[in-house]
């Protein structure tokens, strides 16, 4: 449940040990944090291998692509996301560049794990356009400004979580 509600809602670690100290739970925050390091990622592999598992048969994938500049330890890098059609992020990737060799690793990873989609909607930015043409899905590139609604929609969890941990922070 703890590592649920760490995840689940934007919440610090020191939120969720409030939450839990006042429904009768006595932990501390480092607690929650290692056993997020500790069952995170087992919890986020069965979730992917369930989802994955199901959708085997199902080869009408949409990809969207996009990017953005966020603030990661200090150091603003640009955050590489790729969201299906349902709106679930399928591959991450932090870079300090915005250029085709970034894009092509970028997508050169996430074509390796989940297999060449339909089509792959991206916003204008030219690198898309160079590294899907190197890769082979230039045909499957559909780029335009507002066709890119369901990656940018998928930000907005990470921006809420940002935004309340810069405000209880005394920011």
């Amino acid at each position: 449940m703890v590592v649920l509600m760490y995840v689940r809602f934007p919440l610090s670690l020191r939120n969720v040990e409030d939450l839990l100290f006042a429904r009768g739970i006595d932990i501390c925050h480092e607690t929650v944090r290692l056993w997020w390091n500790r069952f995170g990622p087992m919890f986020a592999d069965e979730v992917r291998r369930k989802r994955l598992s199901g959708m085997r048969g199902f080869r009408h994938w949409r990809w969207h692509l996009d990017e953005m500049y966020v603030k990661l330890n200090g150091e603003m890098v640009y955050l590489w996301r790729a969201v299906d059609q349902e709106g679930e992020v399928l591959e991450s990737f932090v870079t300090k560049s915005r250029d085709k060799q970034a894009t092509l690793t970028f997508m050169k990873k996430a074509l390796k794990r989940h297999g060449s989609p339909e089509a792959i909607t991206t916003d204008g930015l030219r690198s898309y356009a160079a590294a899907m043409k190197e890769v082979g899905n230039r045909d499957k590139q559909q780029a335009g400004r507002w066709a890119n609604n369901r990656v940018e929609n998928s930000h907005l969890p990470f921006r809420r979580r940002e935004r309340a941990r810069c405000s209880g922070s005394g920011r």
